[in-house]
């Protein structure tokens, strides 16, 4: 069995699908079996919610004030198990701030909006955006839903900051400086906040 809470640099993380409709060139799963002190997140099987639950009832959540949702996969494709997971952490520890990375596809993915359900359970939504268009958006995530996906994701984070107060999307460094300032233009039509990502660090 793959890990399902890990830590990197700090961070609890929970990685709890491997299944994503994009195939990022820059992906860091592409790198390796895991990250940080993860000894595997590659499944062998998709996890169900009471695997999930049981590794959020081994971890100490005690003293964590943050958790991530993030592994080697798009957490809103396992969309009951995310939702119910996030509830579980929040009842179990009503204090923890619950963050959810996506890569904002949840819409097509689940064939629904899905928006308000996640900023229920999310204190914040943090959405790939990747690239300014596209063309070019679909070329660097080599996504299933081709010329839908780009504005699917935008459509996506307008519904996100309508719901949750701190809703911020990402490029990573690997793009030109034209096109992250191009990314931050697009981004700020959203309403959402910007962050550029470094590469080497992963986060």
């Amino acid at each position: 069995m793959a890990d399902i809470v890990y830590t990197l640099e700090g961070g609890v993380y929970l990685n709890i699908t491997n299944k994503c409709p994009c195939n990022c060139a820059f992906c860091i799963r592409s790198k390796g079996d895991a990250v940080g002190d993860a000894e595997k997140l590659w499944f062998d099987k998709e996890p169900d919610f009471n695997e999930i639950k049981q590794a959020i009832d081994v971890f100490d959540f005690s003293k964590v004030k943050s958790a991530v949702f993030c592994g080697y996969g798009e957490p809103t494709n396992a969309f009951d198990n995310l939702i119910k997971a996030a509830e579980y952490l929040k009842a179990m520890y009503p204090d923890i701030k619950l963050r959810l990375n996506t890569n904002g596809l949840s819409d097509l993915i689940n064939g629904k909006p899905t928006a308000k359900a996640l900023a229920e359970v999310f204190d914040s939504i943090s959405v790939s955006l990747n690239e300014p268009t596209s063309d070019k958006y679909d070329k660097i995530t080599r996504n299933i839903f081709k010329g839908k996906a780009f504005d699917a994701m935008l459509d996506f984070t307008r519904q996100c900051v309508k719901y949750c107060k701190n809703v911020r999307m990402t490029v990573v460094d690997v793009i030109s400086k034209e096109d992250i300032e191009a990314a931050r233009r697009v981004c700020e039509s959203t309403g959402a906040e910007f962050k550029v990502r470094s590469f080497e660090k992963g986060r």
